[in-house]
């Protein structure tokens, strides 16, 4: 697989390391227990598209957020981390 750092350009894999499930918020500091369990514990594992973080730790450093397909491994976009996507539609 290669990103194309928005900093760096197109580069391999293996420059990178996946921080994570972007599309995921922190609870407010009023929130229940049982939504900190969720945020922390509980992850979906979605078929298709999905935000996701990436570091470009090889490189440039800089935290990315990635548009990715969990199926094909197909990115459709890379941006800085305070940058939107917006997501494909899913098929009904």
């Amino acid at each position: 697989m290669r990103i194309a750092c928005p900093h760096c350009g197109l580069r391999d894999e293996v420059e990178f390391r996946y921080r994570g499930d972007a599309s995921v918020r922190r609870p407010g500091e009023e929130a229940e227990a049982q939504a900190y369990y969720d945020y922390v514990y509980e992850r979906a594992n979605p078929a298709g598209w999905h935000l996701e973080w990436w570091q470009h730790v090889h490189g440039c450093r800089q935290v990315l957020k990635v548009l990715r397909d969990t199926v094909s491994h197909e990115i459709q976009a890379v941006v800085s981390r305070h940058d939107e996507i917006a997501l494909p539609e899913r098929p009904a």
